[in-house]
């Protein structure tokens, strides 16, 4: 099986759980380290999906990789393959299929919760999880809207684009990834930015995301079980 190459923006912003739940079915993966210099492919060819994760610049920055990521984003989907993306990955997918993208009502920095819409395609994607609250992890102050031909996955009160689904394809604005040890490094390395905007009621301050790692990692894992499970099964074989 042709590998999924995932893409990392930023050293910090790897493939956390996604890489483990590839792993643990048996697919191969491969890195792509942006923030090290690597080129972007020109091509999907050779690849089963694609993956984009996280990363702290904005897809209006103008950096040379991202034109040529969104070039090949629309390669894939014009080829059937899969394209996942988390945050930022989720953005260059907007970006690369005709949305937009623009600066969030507030800052989301910590837990919360979303909320699963409830139609067909919902779940299809979301199974116990449509129409329904689900736990996730937030450090954006960006977002995207719908590209064309997308639907909304997941909402909430402070970013109301959290997911889409297009084809076989997933964009989130949301982290389902993260790890014990991802969440304890954002916090050491970005406490300042979380400080700036504590009055925010969508922010957290990092004693509390520390401190609600284990009351809210399981019914995250269980988010990200069910839409990885779907995802992975649009990857070429």
């Amino acid at each position: 099986m042709r590998p999924v190459a995932i893409f990392r923006h930023s050293a910090t912003e790897g493939p956390g759980y996604f890489a483990i739940f590839l792993e643990q079915h048996g697919i191969p993966w491969q890195l792509i380290a942006i923030d090290e210099g690597e080129s972007v492919p020109l091509t999907v060819d050779g690849f089963s999906g694609l993956c984009f994760m996280g990363g702290p610049m904005s897809v209006n920055d103008p950096l040379p990789w991202i034109a040529r990521v969104c070039d090949l984003i629309r390669d894939a989907v014009a080829k059937n393959i899969p394209v996942i993306g988390h945050c930022l990955g989720g953005q260059l997918m907007s970006k690369a299929l005709g949305g937009q993208i623009s600066k969030n009502p507030v800052k989301e920095i910590g837990w919360g919760e979303t909320c699963g819409e409830d139609g067909q395609l919902a779940q299809d994607w979301l199974g116990r999880f449509a129409g329904k609250a689900a736990m996730a992890f937030h450090w954006h102050g960006e977002t995207f809207s719908l590209p064309p031909g997308a639907t909304r996955l997941l909402g909430n009160a402070h970013c109301a684009n959290q997911m889409f689904v297009l084809g076989p394809n997933l964009g989130m604005q949301c982290h389902v990834e993260m790890t014990p040890e991802m969440i304890a490094t954002w916090c050491e390395q970005w406490a300042d930015e979380a400080a700036t905007v504590a009055d925010q009621p969508s922010v957290q301050n990092p004693e509390q995301m520390l401190g609600q790692i284990e009351a809210n990692l399981a019914n995250m894992r269980q988010l990200s079980e069910q839409l990885y499970s779907v995802w992975i099964k649009g990857l070429a074989r």
